[in-house]
């Protein structure tokens, strides 16, 4: 449970100007880009759907991600957290929606030389304008490193410049394109995973409070960005989108500037809304290769992971909190290690051995369970 103290609300108020807001916002959206329209490419790769609705599933997941963002930074009365929480497409619900046989990801970046000169060039570039540049340079550095390794991917024939050519100027989001139906077993599934990424939620928004701002969140930022977590997604389902929640890269991404100003998600968001609206903005980043945005998620989820042991080093380690930990990484990494442990194990028809070898599942899950059923001393 979060403190209930009074905190400045200076930094994530403040607002920037222009020339140095945009760049930001186009930062965040670097950082969430592939991830946000890799779902509905699985989505679209499984179903066989059309070039044109392949096109218009990946418009609907930046328009909703767009509109879920600003949802979440600007907020309405208890809705939002109000603070830069970036908004995008849920990989959680994935095994629910999809079945497996035609699952496989490639990795971010592969082994050939031309990819891994590409993400070496972002991550150097990055790291070194992070600590040598000042100000707007080191808060930028993220993209400038993105910059510089579109730069290089272009050098070596690496851009795929024909997705720009094909992108359209403009195109309408349209609700409800394919109907809408209840089926009340994938609704309660949905139910399931939604508690999954509300823990998810309270760790992204947790992780951009103390690694942005040092301190804890809020209880009214927790409950607020929760609720904007669920907005989000029943708008998007409208506007025939995937789920949304939080992203964990962004908050990787506001620890390494230290710009955690909420208006800079915003901006974001009106970004992500433009690049819907208009496919051939979001076929230029389409056009670059994944080791560009590899190089950076390197450097992102690397600081997710550090903010996540700052708060835990903030929490009192009693037997307690230590067995919830343990048990909790215990589970989640070895289930995920060893998927062959719940190989027996009936999937009752939700992929149930697939949800237990995804890491966060059980890992919360566990987390959850013990710490409502563990006596405190």
């Amino acid at each position: 449970m979060a403190k209930k103290r009074t905190t400045s609300s200076g930094a994530t108020n403040k607002k920037l100007p222009l020339n140095q807001s945009i760049p930001l916002g186009i930062q965040h959206v670097f950082a969430m880009f592939a991830g946000n329209i890799t779902v509905p490419l699985i989505v679209a790769g499984v179903f066989g759907v059309t070039t044109g609705e392949k096109i218009f599933l990946i418009q609907m997941a930046l328009f909703a991600a767009g509109v879920a963002t600003i949802i979440q930074t600007v907020g309405y009365k208890n809705i939002g957290a109000r603070l830069p929480i970036i908004q995008g497409t849920s990989f959680a619900f994935i095994p629910i929606m999809l079945p497996f046989k035609a699952f496989g990801l490639g990795a971010i970046f592969t082994a050939d030389w031309h990819h891994l000169t590409i993400a070496g060039t972002v991550l150097i570039v990055a790291l070194l304008t992070n600590l040598k540049g000042k100000g707007m340079v080191s808060a930028a550095s993220i993209l400038i490193g993105i910059i510089a390794g579109f730069i290089v991917a272009a050098l070596l024939g690496e851009v795929r410049w024909a997705k720009i050519a094909a992108a359209g100027w403009f195109a309408f989001p349209m609700p409800l394109q394919y109907g809408i139906d209840f089926v009340w077993g994938a609704v309660i599934l949905m139910l399931f995973m939604s508690i999954v990424t509300t823990i998810e939620t309270i760790g992204d928004i947790s992780a951009t409070t103390m690694g942005g701002a040092n301190r804890e969140a809020t209880d009214k930022e927790l409950s607020g960005g929760i609720m904007a977590d669920g907005v989000g997604t029943a708008f998007a389902s409208i506007f025939n989108a995937m789920p949304n929640t939080s992203y964990s890269q962004n908050a990787g991404l506001l620890a390494f500037t230290g710009v955690i100003s909420r208006h800079v998600g915003t901006v974001a968001g009106v970004i992500l809304i433009l690049l819907g609206l208009f496919p051939k903005l979001g076929g230029v980043i389409a056009a670059m290769p994944d080791s560009v945005i590899g190089g950076a998620a390197i450097i992102m989820f690397g600081l997710i992971a550090g903010a996540g042991i700052k708060l835990i080093s903030k929490t009192e380690m009693s037997q307690r909190n230590i067995l919830i930990l343990a048990l909790s990484l215990s589970f989640g990494i070895g289930l995920y290690a060893f998927p062959e442990f719940v190989a027996h194990i009936p999937d009752f028809g939700i992929k149930l051995k697939l949800l237990l070898t995804t890491g966060l599942i059980p890992a919360g899950l566990i987390a959850f369970i013990l710490n409502a059923t563990l006596p405190k001393k």
